[in-house]
């Protein structure tokens, strides 16, 4: 019984780390480049504005007022 627990649990992390690498594969199942992970954004461009100085910050949230990169 333990062993064929042993077992199941082994080949769920086989399926589980196949299922994590299928996107950096082809068609033909070559390893390719995988696409570079997209950047999280603080504050979306909607909500920053410039100020009269001319420097952003951000209009709304809980980050009002703070400055930020201009887009």
């Amino acid at each position: 019984m333990l062993k064929s627990l042993a077992l199941i649990a082994a080949a769920s992390l086989l399926v589980g780390g196949a299922a994590n690498a299928a996107p950096c594969k082809d068609a033909k199942g070559k390893f390719t480049k995988c696409p570079p992970a997209a950047a999280k954004s603080t504050a979306s461009a909607a909500n920053i504005t410039k100020d009269a100085k001319g420097k952003c910050h951000i209009a709304s949230g809980p980050k009002k007022g703070q400055f930020t990169k201009c887009p």
